[in-house]
């Protein structure tokens, strides 16, 4: 039978309880109850997986996490994670404008631009992704029908990726590594900045072109050219370009990632550089001995030429001014 001692006092038998069942009040102010004696009621509550996984633990948990993926500035680790965790919510719209090697190219450009520029150029370059994904898919049958529209219904694969980013994961590469010192990393933001706004003018413009364009005409020499011509323009779809320039570089502005100044610069620069993409187009694109300048290689030189000539008119233009 179990006893039940109180300052010396001993009262025996104490009914309920075996022998193993022990409650001793050490003073009148502590019980101190056997974990191993406890009831099995009781010790299955204190075991339940429900019960040790409460809801502090849950919070605790999400705590951390974000923590870690909101870690500043970027490592590597919480940029891979970031990516890992943004891929598997959206990839239901990463399949409908990419093919799955385009996903694991844009996989690695989104771990680059992060380590680089934190969640704010992840997020100008989702964007991009977006917007451009959008109107690709505008009147695709109409585009198909054509002959002008995007292959794998508009799915875009790792060399149209390698194409619209290039620039922008050199101007990551080379802050990541601090290249040129303080001095210079503003200019690498900026010329990242640039080389998006510069191709979802691009994208835009094209499409909205090939969908809605009246009429297209050769930007050499004017003349009017059936839609969806290599250096060919339209004014709908150089209106249309010009408004996703001023869009992407007003998000960056106040995503903290450019000043008024740079702002303005972007939209500039994009449109120089697309009408130097449109000229080479026109001009060498598809010519002999030029086999090479396929449409990703274009793309390339033209998100280049936007991010070279953003950092020359900072420091010739806004810089030369100070």
């Amino acid at each position: 039978m179990a006893s039940l001692s109180l300052t010396g006092a001993k009262i025996s038998p104490y009914s309920g309880l075996l022998r193993r069942d022990i409650v001793r009040f050490s003073s009148p102010f502590t019980v101190t109850l056997n974990p191993i004696s406890a009831p099995r009621s009781v010790s299955r509550a204190m075991l339940s997986p429900r019960k040790a996984l409460s809801s502090s633990n849950l919070s605790g948990f999400a705590t951390c996490l974000l923590d870690f993926l909101r870690a500043s500035p970027a490592t590597w680790e919480s940029s891979i994670a970031s990516n890992l965790l943004i891929f598997t919510l959206g990839s239901p719209l990463l399949l409908s404008g990419l093919s799955a090697s385009g996903i694991g190219s844009a996989f690695l450009m989104g771990v680059l631009t992060w380590r680089a520029f934190d969640a704010p150029g992840f997020f100008l370059v989702a964007i991009y992704f977006v917007a451009g994904t959008a109107v690709t898919k505008l009147k695709i049958a109409q585009k198909q029908a054509l002959g002008v529209a995007e292959k794998r219904m508009g799915r875009r694969g790792p060399g149209s990726v390698f194409g619209s980013s290039a620039a922008g994961c050199a101007c990551a590469l080379l802050s990541i590594y601090s290249v040129g010192g303080s001095a210079f990393s503003e200019l690498w933001r900026l010329a990242f900045v640039a080389s998006f706004c510069t191709k979802l003018s691009d994208t835009v413009s094209s499409e909205i072109g090939k969908a809605y364009g009246k009429t297209a005409y050769l930007v050499t020499t004017f003349k009017v050219v059936p839609r969806g011509t290599e250096g060919a323009v339209s004014v709908e779809g150089t209106i249309a370009g010009l408004l996703a320039s001023v869009i992407l570089s007003t998000v960056s502005y106040f995503l903290g990632e450019v000043n008024t100044p740079q702002a303005a610069i972007c939209v500039l620069a994009s449109q120089v550089a697309n009408f130097g993409e449109s000229f080479i187009g026109a001009t060498l694109q598809e010519r002999d001995g030029f086999q090479w300048l396929n449409n990703d290689a274009v793309n390339v030189l033209n998100i280049s030429i936007g991010s070279i000539l953003a950092v020359l008119m900072q420091v010739l233009i806004v810089d030369g001014w100070r």
